[in-house]
């Protein structure tokens, strides 16, 4: 009896340790689907937006491109976070708000402004993306979570100027492709993506370094609206 509660005992202890693995297992697996899909996805837009401009020449789409590409860098480079928020409605509003620009296409239609400001609009954007994910570095990520409280830079204007850039991106985009499914797509991501940054705010707000900063800075993503 004592040899086989010793036996039991230790069967018991053996499954319990794998047990204990399998979480954090099918955490890694989902962090490698997540980096693939947005790598699957960024590779499909490349595609249409190369093809759009070999032969059109036109730079607004190619300036989109770039800017999720910098997503895409970003995302597989990004360090492990301190407090990662798994609700469903984190990994809703992160789906939703990641899979719009992906899914726009370009369109042959009048515009609704000359490419000459569709481009100055979207290199601004740019700029403004770029700068918050040079300040960000490996701080940046898909899900809302702390990985480190970041002050400064664009990040001393807006709490959350990565977003602005995308929404002025974005915003040029649909100047130059009106169209009824890209602006769904776009209608539908950007409200995620606002949504989102309450979302984070959410995580982030759990460190006092954080709850500090937000006294310093008032404005989430656009100054004086939102």
């Amino acid at each position: 009896m004592k040899r086989l509660a010793l036996a039991i005992g230790f069967d018991l202890t053996r499954a319990e340790q794998d047990f204990a693995w399998f979480p954090a297992d099918a955490e890694r697996l989902a962090d490698l689907t997540a980096r693939a899909a947005v790598v699957g996805l960024f590779s499909l837009m490349a595609m249409r937006f190369g093809a759009d401009f070999m032969a059109t020449g036109r730079l607004t789409g190619l300036l989109l491109l770039v800017s999720e590409a910098l997503v895409v860098v970003l995302t597989v480079l990004r360090r492990s976070a301190a407090a990662l928020d798994r609700s469903m409605q984190a990994r809703i509003l992160t789906a939703v708000s990641m899979l719009g620009p992906p899914l726009l296409q370009p369109v042959h239609a009048p515009a609704l402004a000359p490419e000459a400001i569709t481009v100055l609009l979207s290199i601004a954007g740019l700029s403004v993306v770029i700068a918050g994910k040079l300040t960000l570095g490996r701080s940046f990520g898909l899900m809302p979570a702390n990985r480190g409280v970041v002050s400064s830079g664009v990040y001393r204007f807006v709490r959350h100027p990565i977003y602005l850039g995308y929404l002025l991106t974005h915003a040029a985009f649909l100047a130059a492709n009106p169209g009824v499914w890209n602006i769904a797509a776009l209608a539908a991501a950007d409200a995620a993506l606002l949504a989102r940054a309450v979302c984070e705010e959410r995580t982030l707000a759990k460190d006092v370094r954080y709850r500090a900063y937000q006294h310093q800075v008032q404005w989430r993503v656009c100054p004086g609206v939102f």
